[in-house]
């Protein structure tokens, strides 16, 4: 008895394996990043002033990214890595150019697009790979399938998805991405329905990814709508549920007109809005 006692004492001494040491590793990362958005980000906003002020904590997470290996990690763990490593590289792009000066008319004032490249041409170094922000978008996170992905990521703009005042967290993931696609039905950014106008005005979001809104959703739209086009039923068929019972009512006389809205590219901006 006390040889077994002193074996299972001795396996129990043993160094983690590779394995659990990366998930500790992620575990801390993400408590970090799960820190610096507590304190910096309110109700989708950021106080950008302050976070360049203060900005060592973020510029130590965005550090620890680059070195980070999830490759064998488990499915949430590795996408709320993404997530995270997307949101957390939008605001350091941000503070790097912080306050924006404006480059061109073709988008508002201060507008993270005022930055030239700051999706398709700054590289990041993220988990041994130089990638772009629109990288991740399109070739890491769209290997995930699941649309809602695209609704968690903060773009630096207030037409995006909410963004979290908390991390994305592996055991937390699937109840995040519902609260996510919740607040999609909540927010003016997502859907405008206009009973006066027979109008259904929804997020742009949804056409830039139509090839996964549309085969995730689109043959889950009631019957009423089987004559609109794919991406018009997966839009309709993933806000639906969440809405009002009045709105659903409208909608089931499928008289309305929808219309992908222009993206609404003004920075996510708090400081000087009764912030810091």
């Amino acid at each position: 008895m006390r040889v077994a006692i002193v074996l299972v004492l001795a396996i129990a001494c043993l160094p983690a394996g590779p394995s659990a040491q990366e998930s500790l590793a992620d575990s801390a990362r993400q408590k970090a990043f799960d820190q610096i958005l507590d304190v910096y980000v309110r109700d989708g906003y950021v106080y950008y002033r302050a976070l360049k002020l203060e900005r060592s904590r973020l510029d130590r997470y965005v550090g620890s990214l680059a070195v980070a290996s999830i490759e064998s990690a488990p499915r949430d763990e590795r996408l709320a890595f993404w997530l995270n490593a997307y949101n957390a590289l939008v605001l350091r792009t941000i503070i790097d150019h912080y306050p924006i000066p404006q480059q061109s008319r073709a988008y508002p004032p201060h507008s993270v697009r005022q930055i030239p490249g700051a999706f398709e041409r700054l590289p990041h170094r993220v988990a041994g790979r130089t990638v772009t922000l629109d990288q991740i978008e399109q070739t890491i996170l769209s290997t995930f399938r699941d649309p809602r992905v695209y609704l968690a990521i903060g773009r630096g703009a207030v037409g995006s998805g909410r963004l979290r005042s908390e991390a994305f967290a592996a055991d937390r993931l699937e109840a995040q991405l519902t609260e996510v696609a919740n607040e999609c039905a909540n927010r003016v950014q997502c859907i405008q329905i206009d009973r006066t106008t027979n109008k259904v005005m929804i997020s742009s979001i949804f056409s830039w990814r139509e090839k996964e809104f549309a085969p995730a959703y689109a043959d889950t739209a009631r019957k009423e709508f089987s004559e609109r086009s794919p991406i018009e039923r997966a839009a309709l068929a993933f806000v639906e549920p969440k809405l009002l019972t009045t709105e659903r009512e409208f909608l089931a006389n499928n008289q309305f007109e929808v219309s992908f809205v222009p993206f609404d590219w003004s920075l996510n901006d708090l400081t000087g809005r009764g912030g810091r």
